[in-house]
C-alpha cells in the first residue's frame, strides 16, 4: 500500500481554483496550473489499500485505483500511467469531467472525506503527457477487417481506439466539423480545454484510426449502404434529442436548448466565430435544469457578461450530507457547488415554469414560475406561490430523451428500440442487425463519461469477437449493468 498511516495523518486537499474575478474574464480551465503536484503524492497516500476496494464498484471502468495511488505516492509516474491506461483510454477526460462516483464509494469515505481519486488521476495523466509516456500503440499486424464507428464522443473514440489496436481498420464518422462529440462542443473550455482532445486525436491517427468529419449517417450516407461497405459498424451517436418544455410562450425568441447555446460559445473559442449569435451579454439569463449541463450554461453566461443568472430546479434542494436512504457506497444526491456556481448567480429549487411572457417583438422577457411539492412522485403547484422573474435568454438543460431518429439512422438500419427509446442490444452490445453494435448513450440513455468509455471498450470486445471469432480485448461492463445507486 502507499502510506500505512496516510489516511490518519493527512487531510483531504483538492485542486486550487483561480480567483473568480480572474477566471470569468477568460475561458481557460478554472484550476491553478500545477497546483496539484506539490500535494498529490500525500493525497494518494491517503488510500487505505482497503482489501475490498469499493472504488472499483463505483467506477464502471474498473479502474485499478489503489494500484495507481500507490505508484503516485511513490512518484513512479510511468508505472502509474500504465496502470491508469490499463482500464481507461482517456483519463485526462474523466479526471476533469467525471463527477467521481469512485470517491462516493471510497471506503475511507464511510467516516472521513474520501481520497481525491479524481485529482490523482488527472495528475498522473498530465505528468504522462509531459514526460512523453503517452505514445501511439499501432497494431503489430492488420486483420483485414473494416469497422465504421458512428459518433466521436467518448464511447465512439474508446471503441475506435480499442478496435484499431486489435488490428482492424477503423473509420470514425462525425456529423460536426470537428472530432469530439459533446466533449468538443457540449463541454465549455473552462471545464476542459480542447487541446486535451486534439492530442488524443493525433495519437489515434498515428495508430491508424481514420476520421471523417461533416458526414452524418442517415442524411449524407445511407445507413444500409454504410453497412455493406464495412465488416462491422459501431453506433455511438449519443442521446442527443433534448427534452423540451411545452408551456405557453415556448415559441418566443430567446429560448434555446442548452445544446444550441453551448456549441456556439465553443465555436468562438475554436476561432470559427468572432461572436456567438446567442449571447448572454447584458441579459437576464435563466437556466432551466439543475444538472451539470445547466451549470455549464451558468458558467458560460458569466463569461459572456450576463446581467444576472438564475438556475431553476424542479426537485428540492439536496442536503450537504448523505441521507439514510442513500448509504455508502452508493452515489448520493448532495448539494453541489461547481466552479460555475462559485462565480455567482441564484439557484432556485422546488420550482416549475408555468409560461413565458414576451415583448411586442416576440422576444422573451419574463419567466413565470410556481413553487411545487411532490405528492405520489409528481410535482404539484403550491397555491399562492406564483411569481415571475426577468428572462431575456432562457436555456433548457433538462436532459435528453434518446438518440436522434429524425436523420434516418435508426430506420435505415432497421434497428429495434427498447422501452425507453434507446437502441436495443444483446449481451455483446449487438443490435438486431448482424454486424451492427451500439455503445454509449445511444444504447444506455443519458449517462456519465465513465459509462460511455466503459461501453465503448466493452462493445469493442463484442465487435472483435464477431470479426475474429475470439477476442483478447477487455470488457468493463455488461449492457445491463447500472450505476451504484439506490
Amino acid at each position: 500500500m502507499a502510506d500505512p498511516k496516510g489516511f490518519l495523518t493527512t487531510g483531504r486537499e483538492v485542486a486550487e481554483t483561480r480567483p473568480v474575478e480572474e477566471r470569468v474574464r477568460d475561458w481557460n480551465e478554472v484550476y491553478v496550473p500545477g497546483s496539484l503536484l506539490p500535494i498529490i503524492s500525500k493525497q494518494a497516500g491517503r488510500c487505505m489499500d482497503c482489501g475490498i476496494p469499493f472504488c472499483h464498484n463505483g467506477c464502471p471502468l474498473g479502474n485499478l485505483i489503489p494500484e495507481w495511488n500507490d505508484y503516485a505516492y511513490r512518484e513512479d509516474w510511468t508505472a502509474a500511467s500504465e496502470r491508469l491506461h490499463a482500464t481507461n483510454n482517456f483519463p485526462e477526460f474523466t479526471g476533469r469531467l467525471c463527477p467521481a462516483p469512485c470517491e462516493s464509494a471510497c471506503v475511507l469515505g464511510i467516516n472521513q472525506p474520501p481520497v481525491t481519486i479524481k485529482n490523482v488521476e488527472v495528475t498522473i495523466i498530465d505528468k504522462a503527457w509531459d514526460s512523453g509516456d503517452v505514445t501511439p500503440q499501432p497494431p503489430e499486424r492488420l486483420s483485414g477487417k473494416t469497422v465504421a464507428v458512428i459518433g466521436s464522443g467518448p464511447a465512439g473514440l474508446a471503441a475506435a481506439q480499442q478496435l484499431t489496436r486489435a488490428g482492424h481498420t477503423v473509420a470514425v464518422y462525425e456529423r460536426a466539423d470537428r472530432i469530439g462529440g459533446l466533449l468538443r462542443y457540449g463541454i465549455p473550455e473552462f471545464k476542459m480545454e480542447k487541446r486535451h482532445i486534439n492530442r488524443r486525436i493525433e495519437q489515434m491517427r498515428a495508430e491508424g484510426t481514420k476520421f471523417r468529419t461533416e458526414v452524418e449517417i442517415g442524411r449524407d450516407i445511407d445507413a444500409a449502404k454504410l453497412r455493406k461497405r464495412y465488416d462491422a459498424v459501431v453506433i455511438a451517436a449519443g442521446a442527443t434529442t433534448s427534452r423540451d418544455l411545452n408551456v405557453p410562450g415556448r415559441e418566443l425568441n430567446g429560448i434555446h436548448f442548452a445544446m444550441e447555446y453551448l456549441p456556439l460559445a465553443n465555436k468562438v473559442q475554436e476561432g470559427d466565430l468572432t461572436v456567438t449569435p446567442i449571447t448572454a451579454e447584458g441579459k437576464h439569463v435563466v437556466v432551466i435544469g439543475g444538472g451539470d449541463t445547466g451549470a455549464d450554461c451558468v458558467g458560460t453566461a458569466h463569461r459572456q457578461g450576463a446581467a444576472s443568472v438564475t438556475q431553476l430546479e424542479i426537485m428540492g434542494k439536496p442536503g450537504d450530507e448523505r441521507n439514510p436512504d442513500q448509504p455508502w457506497p452508493t452515489f448520493p444526491m448532495l448539494y453541489k457547488v461547481t466552479s460555475a456556481h462559485e462565480e455567482g448567480g441564484e439557484r432556485l429549487y422546488s420550482v416549475s415554469t408555468t409560461h413565458f411572457e414576451g415583448d411586442e417583438d416576440g422576444h422573451v422577457q419574463w419567466l413565470h414560475l410556481v413553487e411545487v411539492e411532490f405528492k405520489d412522485g409528481r410535482p404539484e403547484p403550491k397555491p399562492g406561490t406564483e411569481r415571475k422573474i426577468p428572462a431575456q435568454l432562457v436555456t433548457l438543460a433538462m436532459g435528453f430523451t434518446g438518440t436522434d431518429q429524425e436523420n434516418g439512422l435508426v430506420s435505415q438500419f432497421g434497428l429495434e428500440l427498447d422501452a425507453r427509446g434507446n437502441i436495443a442490444r444483446d449481451a455483446d452490445f449487438a443490435t438486431n442487425v448482424p454486424g451492427v453494435y451500439v455503445a454509449g448513450d445511444a444504447g444506455r440513455g443519458q449517462s456519465l463519461i465513465v459509462w460511455a468509455i466503459a461501453e465503448g471498450r466493452s462493445a469493442a470486445r463484442g465487435v472483435d469477437r464477431y470479426l475474429a471469432g475470439a477476442s483478447a480485448l477487455p470488457a468493463s461492463i455488461k449492457p445491463t449493468d447500472r450505476a451504484l445507486t439506490v
